[in-house]
């Protein structure tokens, strides 16, 4: 099976920079991984798609961090990043590396065990 491992959140002051991690290891066999992205829960709210990579190559980043994120994969290091720059205060979550066959949010099936970005 498919496993997914963020590393690289941490704590930052506002209009700074992070450059988050998704390591992917184990078969794609049985795990369809067509869609990667990033997704964050802040508390209190529900978890929501940051940036997303389709099979296509299609990327599709939400409105509140078009411009701010770039979402890019290393196939040679099996690695997906997450750079976020002029960060906000409302970019506080626990950011979660989630892979599945669609990139509907009810599609990912496979997620990290999550990093936590606190900007202040």
């Amino acid at each position: 099976h498919v496993q997914l491992v963020e590393s690289g959140g941490g704590s930052v002051q506002a209009g700074g920079s992070l450059r988050l991690s998704c390591h992917v290891s184990g078969s794609t066999e049985t795990d369809r991984t067509d869609c990667m992205g990033w997704f964050r829960q802040a508390p209190g709210k529900e978890r929501e798609s940051v940036a997303r990579i389709g099979s296509g190559g299609t990327i599709f980043y939400a409105g509140s961090v078009k411009g701010r994120f770039t979402i890019s994969q290393d196939t040679s290091k099996n690695t997906l990043y997450l750079e976020m720059n002029s960060l906000d205060v409302s970019d506080t979550a626990v950011y979660y590396c989630g892979a599945g066959r669609y990139c509907s949010l009810s599609y990912i099936t496979i997620w990290g065990q999550g990093t936590q970005v606190t900007v202040s």
